[in-house]
């Protein structure tokens, strides 16, 4: 195999990427639920994610609306919902009942998050920036849960639990084997050893 690089045209190819369910909603109404790929962390102080969602989605005009959303880490089980809630629109259907999904209530939040997820951040929108294709809401996480059983005996998340699945364009995946933890490069080798067992 040539170890030179061919060159594409510029593309959205940045991969893999978390697979999320965003839920959000108007008061009065229905919730909604959309798939999203593209979401990210911005900021640690205060803690900050971002989603970009065409502007021609039904939730858009409701994130824009009321001002929040709620990502919904998703695991292996809510991927067949996760999919459906990528390609059907909430104008048409109603995504909580037709997956079979229940609405959690969120403190102070008029979106619910997803019961059946793993965990979820709850968003308060700080600014919305139209980029093109795509406006990015920018919000800032006022409300984290996940779920009891996801905790270890030190109070620590256990991600591997989860089963958390990631996307590459048009490709749904299970996240594979840990490899190592930050800072694995520079500990010392019983560190090293103690922590990598800790994460496998």
């Amino acid at each position: 195999m040539s170890d030179s690089f061919v060159t594409l045209k510029p593309g959205t190819l940045l991969a893999p990427v978390p697979a999320v369910m965003v839920s959000c909603a108007r008061m009065g109404e229905k919730p909604n639920i959309i798939t999203l790929a593209w979401v990210g962390t911005v900021n640690s102080e205060p803690p900050m994610c971002s989603v970009s969602v065409r502007k021609e989605r039904f939730s858009h005009d409701i994130i824009r609306d009321s001002g929040e959303f709620v990502i919904n880490l998703v695991g292996e089980d809510q991927l067949k919902a996760t999919d459906f809630c990528g390609v059907k629109s909430g104008r048409d259907v109603d995504k909580f009942a037709s997956c079979g999904l229940t609405p959690a209530p969120v403190e102070g939040f008029t979106a619910p998050a997803i019961a059946e997820c793993p965990m979820y951040l709850a968003c308060r929108v700080t600014s919305v920036q139209e980029l093109g294709s795509h406006d990015l809401f920018l919000g800032v996480i006022e409300k984290v849960g996940v779920k009891a059983g996801l905790m270890d005996g030190q109070g620590k998340l256990d991600f591997g639990r989860m089963k958390l699945i990631a996307y590459n364009h048009g490709v749904y995946y299970a996240l594979g084997q840990a490899l190592g933890f930050f800072g694995f490069s520079v500990a010392a080798p019983d560190v090293l050893e103690r922590r990598m067992k800790g994460i496998r």
